[in-house]
């Protein structure tokens, strides 16, 4: 049965804690202060100037508000740096994350539904669809979800598709859409294992479409089809367009040739050899659309392509744990010298970076933006980061994140092709290992 604790041993661990001399003095400043205020090093600030070698202006810090979308700021905000480049949108300017929210809820619905007809035969105690039900959509995602979206449906101003308060504040909206998701989940499983015709399902999975279309489109309002656009760049001149559609303004204003955009992973477990590519089974949103795809690189390999695209002018997109000993919410300090808990509590909680991944302590929680690096011999000592929590966070909405937090806590960047190595261009192009859905590296579509 094991070993219970006895009287005896609990009466040893007291004598052992009553002994050391500095027990009482932290137990009051922790039950005081609680943790992490006791645990506080001021080293990290003084070490953490928001001053960069290499520093990109991307105008005013965008905000999430009270929804898991940091992946589609960050992604849109890169897209926004280069406009502000390109055609002088003022810094305030921003692409609607509304409308792309709106497409991702309706394109999430019908690829939870084709994934429980797919394992309609599967006991719902079954791991793949207990993995389904646990959450059917959620706010977050990767970057090639995003670009799934723009290539069916393009990209489009705020001001022509404003937020909402569900948009901004998504709970109540996430919660229900599940609720109906998984309710529906009950019918199409009845109706495969009744034999029912394909024609048959489809015809029913169309009238619950049908159903959540309505539901985001009372929620965020409907998507427009074209729309006017009017602002005044930099130097105060005038524009307008009429008439254009979402897609035209994306490869009008924005141009990108997507394919060439390309996940970069750093995950040293055992299960993902370096230079090899990997996706992750039932990980994305658009049926037929692009698939999720990471080429695992060492970190140095990784942070070089990063430093080469900054270096060209162009921002970052990439993901992270942001919890993980920092001070993200007031300071914006992505520091390890932050906290100071394991010497506060005179314990030993090192892991390697493989060994958090492959222990459920660490996973890719949050995407954000660099915009800026500081080199010193060649060598990155600190990175310059653009949040999307407001403008309180940091300086004006901007982090600081040391490098040696990015070795750490740092899983993903996404860079274009031409800034990779011949090889690892031919590494990128092989057919990707597929991934089971709670891959840590799958973590990001589904925790904010």
């Amino acid at each position: 049965m094991g070993t219970e604790i006895s009287q005896n041993l609990i009466d040893r661990f007291k004598k052992e804690y009553t002994d050391r001399k500095e027990s009482k003095v932290i137990e009051r400043t922790v039950t005081k202060n609680g943790i992490l205020n006791s645990s506080r090093d001021l080293a990290a600030d003084v070490e953490s100037t928001p001053v960069f070698s290499i520093d990109l202006d991307t105008g005013d810090v965008a905000n999430q508000m009270q929804s898991g979308r940091c992946w589609m700021f960050a992604a849109l905000n890169t897209m926004r740096h280069d406009m502000k480049n390109q055609f002088k949108v003022p810094g305030s300017f921003e692409l609607s994350q509304s409308y792309t929210f709106f497409w991702d809820k309706f394109e999430k619905s019908n690829w939870f539904y084709e994934n429980i007809i797919k394992t309609a035969a599967l006991d719902t105690d079954d791991r793949k669809v207990a993995f389904l039900l646990n959450e059917p959509q959620g706010d977050g995602g990767q970057w090639d979800m995003l670009c799934a979206i723009i290539e069916k449906y393009g990209v489009v101003p705020q001001s022509a598709f404003p937020e909402t308060y569900n948009s901004s504040k998504s709970r109540e909206f996430d919660t229900l859409l599940n609720e109906k998701l998984r309710k529906d989940a009950i019918t199409l499983r009845e109706l495969v294992n009744s034999d029912a015709s394909d024609e048959q399902i489809q015809e029913r999975k169309q009238k619950m479409l049908s159903e959540v279309y309505r539901m985001a489109s009372y929620s965020f309002g409907q998507p427009p089809v074209k729309f006017d656009w009017e602002y005044r760049d930099d130097s105060k001149a005038y524009h307008r367009e009429e008439g254009i559609t979402p897609k035209e303004f994306f490869d009008k204003y924005i141009g990108w040739d997507l394919d060439e955009y390309i996940s970069i992973i750093n995950a040293p477990t055992a299960d993902k050899p370096y230079d090899q590519t990997y996706t992750v089974e039932m990980l994305g949103n658009v049926v037929n659309g692009r698939q999720v795809k990471h080429l695992n690189l060492n970190m140095h390999d990784f942070k070089q392509a990063a430093i080469n695209q900054l270096k060209s002018g162009e921002s970052v997109w990439f993901g992270c744990d942001v919890g993980q000993h920092s001070e993200a919410r007031e300071k914006g300090l992505l520091d390890l010298r932050v906290f100071a808990e394991d010497e506060l509590f005179d314990i030993d909680i090192s892991m390697s970076k493989a060994e958090r991944l492959d222990y459920k302590e660490s996973l890719m929680t949050h995407a954000m933006v660099l915009t800026g690096v500081d080199l010193v011999d060649g060598k990155p000592k600190k990175w310059k980061v653009e949040n999307s929590w407001g403008k309180k966070v940091g300086e004006k909405g901007y982090m600081v994140m040391s490098d040696e937090w990015m070795d750490e806590y740092c899983y993903q960047v996404v860079v274009q092709k031409k800034f990779l190595t011949d090889a690892q261009r031919s590494a990128q192009s092989q057919k990707p290992t597929v991934l089971k859905p709670w891959d840590p590296m799958g973590s990001l579509a589904y925790t904010d």
